[in-house]
């Protein structure tokens, strides 16, 4: 065997494009010389030979087939049986990462929501429900996004008088620690069952009395939830088609008193935004009435409802009870009598940061007492006045607070006829003025010279505000 081996020896190496194969080439019987032939029987590779072996150079991580070793082998078997004995805290991080990477996405939640810690578990548990996940609007965290948007499927999916509420208390054990925003873009009404000819001509004469349209009672969860910071509602049905009534684009007063008393008990609250679900005067007065003094309640947001004076004075009531920071009324019917009773509350306050009440009628009887209220209060930086119908005396009420003190940052007053009297009032004030960095002038017939002037304040202003900025970054 030893004698005819010798041929057999030679190599010849191969390079392929993307891989590089070593290959133990048989000379063939045509090229060699017959001294070289083996006996016939040598010419078979004995069972088991192969002839090639392939090597994947460019992975660096590629070996014959060892035996795994036995810590891995444990490590897989913990993640195949996770859910009948289920071992995690007492794991290193890396033996903990290499489990999150083989566990089940469809483990039951009572298993993993307190054991396994946020990680890539979470991850592909989000990923493999929902396509779009970003992560950074949940502060980089992707056990709290899996537990938020789960909850919100849920309250939006939730049908009163046919959805169990046990199937949302169930989900609270494991996710109150994690929720600190619920984002609830639609809640449903109850299913109206079909009525039968007679039954419509005596609905036709008399109302119709069937079950109440109310919506999630919020009063079974918010108190449980003891992480919540922010609530965004919206009282509508999404998708709605030829079944559209305006009753599913309001609040119910029963809502209002559920979700009231629901606030109240919510200590954690510091963000609540209530938009697009036609909240007129009682209802906002009511919600205002369980808000007053809750402790934690930073920035509220009635924008696009029908929240008129007397919702208005309530408001005020809260500024003067509270600690709100921002508030948005946006697009409401407010007039001058609710923007007197929140300038009253605006001159005695000490915490409003920001004043948001575009698109109301305020006019100008409610445009100067908030001027005039801004003379005794030191903490309002950001004011939104456009649309409002305020013309000149309103832009003079305003120019003395911007002469007389440094503390609004930002001024809106677009889309109201100021003319030519308001806006060289506002001219004067603004070349005294070192604090404002934006002032929008749109739409307000002020002449352009005048809008360019102001324009250069402003930016001045500006820059020396990056100046103060760049100072303290460096000092620090």
């Amino acid at each position: 065997m030893q004698s005819v081996a010798s041929p057999w020896k030679r190599m010849q190496y191969r390079a392929a494009h993307h891989r590089r194969t070593v290959e133990v080439i048989c000379p063939t019987i045509a090229t060699m010389p017959k001294s070289y032939y083996p006996p016939e029987s040598n010419l078979k590779a004995p069972d088991g030979m192969r002839k090639t072996r392939t090597i994947i150079a460019e992975d660096p991580h590629w070996t014959l087939a060892l035996v795994p070793r036995l810590s891995n082998l444990c490590l897989q078997s913990i993640a195949s049986n996770f859910e009948e004995n289920p071992i995690f805290e007492q794991l290193t991080p890396s033996q903990r990462r290499f489990i999150q990477e083989r566990l089940s996405p469809s483990l039951p939640l009572h298993i993993t929501a307190n054991l396994i810690s946020d990680g890539i578990y979470w991850k592909r548990c989000c990923e493999l429900r929902w396509d779009l996940c970003d992560v950074s609007l949940y502060g980089h965290s992707w056990k709290r996004m899996f537990f938020e948007r789960c909850l919100e499927n849920m309250i939006e999916l939730f049908i009163p008088d046919v959805t169990e509420p046990k199937t949302i208390l169930d989900m609270v054990p494991h996710c109150r620690n994690y929720v600190k925003r619920l984002d609830i873009c639609q809640l449903l009404t109850p299913v109206k069952e079909p009525q039968r000819a007679e039954e419509e001509e005596l609905a036709s004469e008399h109302e119709y009395e069937g079950p109440s349209v109310d919506h999630f009672d919020f009063g079974i969860l918010l108190d449980k939830l003891t992480s919540l910071e922010e609530l965004h509602l919206v009282y509508r049905v999404k998708h709605c088609g030829m079944n559209f009534e305006w009753k599913m684009f309001e609040m119910t007063d029963r809502d209002c008193e559920s979700l009231a008393k629901a606030l109240m008990s919510c200590k954690t609250l510091k963000l609540l935004r209530l938009h697009q679900s036609h909240i007129e005067d009682n209802k906002c007065r009511l919600l205002v009435k369980h808000l007053l003094d809750h402790p934690s309640l930073k920035v509220l947001d009635f924008s696009h409802n029908l929240i008129g004076d007397r919702g208005a004075r309530g408001i005020g009531k809260l500024l003067s009870r509270g600690n709100l920071e921002v508030l948005n009324l946006c697009d409401n019917v407010i007039r001058d009598h609710g923007a007197k009773a929140i300038a009253h509350a605006l001159s005695k306050n000490s915490t409003l940061l920001s004043l948001n009440l575009r698109l109301n009628r305020v006019r100008d009887e409610g445009g100067q007492a908030i001027g005039e209220a801004l003379l005794k209060n030191n903490t309002l930086c950001h004011l939104h006045l456009g649309g409002n119908e305020v013309t000149a005396p309103t832009a003079v009420a305003l120019s003395e607070a911007l002469a007389q003190k440094n503390i609004l940052k930002s001024i809106n007053l677009s889309c109201n006829n100021l003319g030519e009297a308001g806006g060289k009032a506002l001219q004067g004030a603004m070349s005294l003025n070192t604090s404002v960095t934006e002032c929008d002038l749109r739409l307000t017939e002020v002449d352009e010279q005048i809008v360019a002037f102001i324009n250069q304040v402003v930016w001045t202003n500006e820059s020396l505000e990056e100046e103060r900025r760049a100072r303290e970054k460096t000092d620090k």
